[in-house]
């Protein structure tokens, strides 16, 4: 006994799917330990300015540590997003994750489906987008120049397998 073909599993097989994360090369420890030093740096340059009396500088070198900490602490946050990307025949599914847990869904039909790229001459590819009629969705805007440019190629390549 042969098992029957199924055609709409068949178009519903995943020709592409890949996750996208933003990079950061600072573990949290490093993270600690960049912030830490910036403190005790300023903390020592605040040192003088309390010896001649001009104490109010102290808050503010204080301050600047805060901010640094802050930026440093929102960047590690946002490198918890997240894109998924998911081709077949028949269907494309782009889900953004942000830091905070919110998802956002675009779906397409891949046979009106076009990659459109935008390019600088120096730089390469500095935007990726699907488009189908009036929409248009902003594919791996987290990558570097030249992970966009090999994702678009991989990408194209999919989508024209799923074409035909």
């Amino acid at each position: 006994m042969t098992a029957a073909h199924d055609p709409k599993s068949e178009a519903e097989r995943l020709l592409f799917s890949a996750v996208l994360r933003p990079h950061r090369s600072l573990s949290p420890q490093g993270l600690a330990l960049v912030v830490g030093l910036i403190a005790l740096g300023l903390a020592l340059a605040s040192i003088p300015f309390f010896l001649l009396g001009a104490w109010p500088v102290v808050g503010f070198f204080g301050l600047d540590a805060g901010l640094i900490w802050l930026a440093f602490r929102i960047n590690a946050a946002e490198a918890r997003n997240e894109e998924q990307i998911f081709l077949s025949r028949i269907h494309l599914l782009i889900r953004n994750l942000d830091w905070r847990g919110a998802i956002r869904e675009a779906e397409f039909n891949p046979r009106w489906l076009r990659l459109e790229r935008e390019e600088h001459p120096e730089w390469g590819i500095e935007r990726l987008s699907v488009v189908q009629g009036k929409a248009r969705q902003v594919v791996g805007a987290c990558l570097n120049h030249e992970d966009r440019a090999e994702f678009a190629q991989v990408f194209s390549n999919a989508l024209i397998e799923a074409k035909r």
